[in-house]
């Protein structure tokens, strides 16, 4: 069985003048503005396609880790992720950094390093996001 997801964009205008909305198939919230000046200078209130990434890449790594530590025997109190990528105007998306921080009773942080690194390998989005660099930063809580 295979699950789409959609998401719409309307765009209006050139580039670097217009601005547009994306919105999700299964979000009540939004749509959420989109623009270049936001995604080539930053903006905590317009969202980026970055930023969309970022959000897909923390959750998807969040549940490989999880899912990885049920199978060790060592299942998660809590996993909590940030996923930081990288945008340069004219180069593009050059990297995702993960930073994820957990509660694992029983588990060593060498085997949670190791259990950690498993998962970011077999997370679909890091799968997906493999022409760029992806770095992660695992910390037991």
């Amino acid at each position: 069985m295979s699950v789409t997801s959609e998401a719409t964009t309307s765009w209006k205008g050139t580039l670097f003048e217009g601005s547009g909305s994306v919105a999700l198939e299964s979000s009540n919230q939004g749509p959420f503005a989109v623009n270049w000046k936001a995604r080539s200078e930053g903006s905590t209130s317009v969202t980026t396609p970055e930023e969309l990434i970022a959000a897909a890449h923390s959750s998807c790594f969040s549940m490989a880790l999880s899912n990885a530590l049920a199978e060790n025997g060592t299942p998660p109190e809590s996993v909590e992720t940030t996923a930081s990528v990288t945008f340069i105007p004219g180069t593009g998306i050059t990297g995702s950094h993960l930073n994820v921080s957990a509660t694992v009773p029983g588990l060593s942080a060498e085997d949670f390093d190791r259990i950690a690194n498993e998962a970011k390998a077999g997370c679909p989005v890091s799968a997906a996001l493999s022409g760029i660099e992806i770095t992660l930063e695992a910390t037991l809580a």
